[in-house]
């Protein structure tokens, strides 16, 4: 038995906590979006939920990719080789730029796609133009995690915090604006939010990019900016390690996205059920992707330095913070399973639908925090080629056919579905504990 240290806990705690108010106030993000589309119509709901369950598979993956840059950065750190993280962010943010084209052409075939994947025919006319505007937005999303992965690998965590929340404050300003026609702007219901969307994340592109140019916290990183070039070993690197933490998120989004279009051959209401509680759990999920981060990031150092033994420690500790936060959570989200539903929608069968989905949703969050934790530590150590084949196996081998079968062979419908995401997720959980361990 791994003997944790105390310490272990606040060095988790100082790097995380700043990581998860960012990730808590995309979440916010994202929640006040489907509030606001929630209230404005159900439809608009509907089709917000189909567009972003499934573009979030593309998200996720970019996000997935970025993350290579990570370890690289966190054990040039912890050897000391400061002068050669410069070089590295360069060549991060020129192979995430190429990945935000790809993604922006798979969102480009999406779009073209829509109307042959079952989706209810009066939401396509509200599906498509909002698909299309946060298709423009992939390639900045992309340049900006190339930035933030750089700074949480040099245990800089709070920077690109505070740029996330103040491009947050102003995509729900601009929602406010956009979607119901304020301020002598015209009412453009869910358009205006994509449009929203789409400006905020170019704002923090820019105030991160600026960040990192122009003020003294990077310029040790920065002197050697100018002088590092593109090198074909460093892009080898960065996409031998960025594209199977891609393809193994992307794998884990899918269960999630993927699952949408069984909900949508449900009807409009299963769909907007769907939407609040997947609002939800990303919220839960980007607290526990706070702390993961930061074992990756300690890990990671650990790595460079050489102490082995620290990395086991580290994961030991991060996944006891992070059950403890599912217990916190869960247990007041249990008991107002019955209310949470009337706080995005006035729709008493949509709420219905929402409590109903809710107990399935809270069991998987033993498996959500195992896997997170245990997928990130992995990455610390930059052992990632595993991780592809417990990603399919769990989550496209278990998780999807179970849905499908729960759902609609059993006949359980929504409750169905989300009743085979505990057994994807904690599958995964399971296999990468094994792995790191071994």
């Amino acid at each position: 038995m791994v003997r944790i240290k105390t310490t272990h806990y606040t060095d988790l705690l100082r790097i995380g906590v700043p990581i998860m108010m960012g990730q808590m106030s995309t979440i916010l993000m994202g929640l006040a979006d489907t509030l606001m589309v929630g209230h404005y119509g159900k439809d608009e709901l509907a089709a917000a939920g189909f567009v972003n369950n499934t573009l979030s598979l593309l998200l996720v993956a970019g996000m997935g990719f970025s993350y290579g840059l990570t370890p690289v950065v966190g054990a040039l750190l912890g050897e000391g080789k400061v002068h050669d993280i410069a070089g590295k962010l360069r060549n991060g943010l020129f192979a995430c730029s190429a990945v935000g084209l790809l993604l922006m052409f798979l969102a480009g075939l999406l779009w073209m796609g829509l109307p042959w994947l079952g989706q209810p025919e009066e939401l396509l006319p509200l599906m498509r133009p909002y698909l299309l505007i946060l298709l423009l937005s992939l390639l900045p999303q992309m340049l900006f995690n190339a930035y933030k992965q750089f700074s949480d690998g040099v245990q800089d965590t709070s920077m690109p915090m505070w740029i996330m929340l103040v491009s947050n404050v102003f995509n729900v300003v601009g929602n406010w604006m956009l979607i119901f026609g304020h301020c002598g702007l015209p009412e453009m219901g869910l358009l205006g939010a994509g449009i929203a969307t789409l400006l905020s994340r170019l704002l923090q592109l820019a105030l991160m990019a600026g960040a990192f140019h122009f003020t003294t916290r990077y310029e040790p990183y920065r002197h050697d900016f100018p002088q590092s070039h593109l090198g074909r070993a460093d892009q080898f690197e960065l996409h031998r390690l960025g594209w199977p933490v891609a393809l193994q998120m992307g794998m884990e989004a899918a269960s999630f996205s993927l699952s949408a279009v069984y909900v949508g051959w449900l009807g409009a209401n299963a769909l907007a059920a769907h939407q609040i509680v997947i609002t939800i759990s990303q919220f839960f999920f980007m607290l526990y992707y706070g702390l993961s981060a930061a074992v990756a990031v300690r890990v990671s150092f650990y790595r460079g330095a050489g102490e082995l033994e620290q990395t086991r420690k580290v994961a030991a500790s991060g996944v006891h913070l992070c059950w403890f936060i599912a217990l916190c959570q869960g247990i007041p989200l249990f008991l107002l399973r019955d209310k949470v539903g009337f706080l995005f929608t006035p729709s008493q069968d949509v709420a219905a639908l929402v409590a109903l989905i809710i107990v399935p949703f809270l069991i998987f969050q033993f498996g959500d925090a195992l896997q997170s934790t245990y997928a990130n530590a992995l990455r610390g150590l930059a052992r990632v080629k595993a991780m592809v084949w417990i990603a399919f196996f769990a989550y496209i081998v278990v998780s999807l056919p179970l849905g499908y079968l729960f759902g609609f062979v059993c006949g359980w419908g929504l409750v169905g579905i989300w009743m085979a995401f505990p057994f994807g997720l904690t599958t995964a959980g399971l296999l990468y504990y094994r792995e790191f361990r071994k």
